[in-house]
């Protein structure tokens, strides 16, 4: 069996098989959470925080931050109806795509694409292969992230 939408539940790696997805909710990038980020980061670069600044470097307006845009997928993952049994994030690997303008909602697809036991047996690795989505379906950000996961 493989390629399955999960339902909402926790799953460990025993439970996966490859092809297996989530799908997360929907957030709004709110101008507030950009600046947020900005005061918690200390990253003021102008296209982040002025909609002249972005205008004026060829954007429509305000563009949030990357890792703001990272950070939030992650937190729309550990909030889905379908959950990992996780332990730890190992790695990410990640590419900025798109554009994510203040004011964009964005959402994610998160698909196992490999599993496997720890050297001791009693953990699992599962490689999942993230894609951020906005309003428009068009995929902003994507990568993989290595997830430390219980059995």
């Amino acid at each position: 069996m493989s390629g399955r939408l999960l339902p909402p539940g926790t799953y460990g790696l025993d439970d996966l098989v490859v092809g297996d997805a989530i799908e997360t909710a929907e957030t709004i990038v709110s101008e507030a959470l950009i600046d947020q980020f900005a005061d918690m980061t200390g990253d003021r670069f102008g296209i982040h925080m002025d909609d002249e600044a972005a205008r004026a470097l060829g954007f429509p307006r305000r563009v949030a931050h990357g890792l703001l845009i990272l950070s939030l997928t992650d937190g729309l993952k550990n909030q889905a109806a379908a959950q990992f049994r996780a332990i730890a994030s190992l790695h990410w690997d990640w590419s900025f795509r798109h554009p994510v303008l203040a004011n964009d909602s964005i959402r994610a697809r998160i698909e196992v694409r490999a599993l496997r036991p720890t050297s001791d047996g009693t953990r699992g690795i599962i490689e999942l292969a993230v894609t951020v989505h906005n309003q428009r379906g068009e995929a902003v950000q994507m990568g993989t992230n290595l997830l430390m996961v219980q059995r």
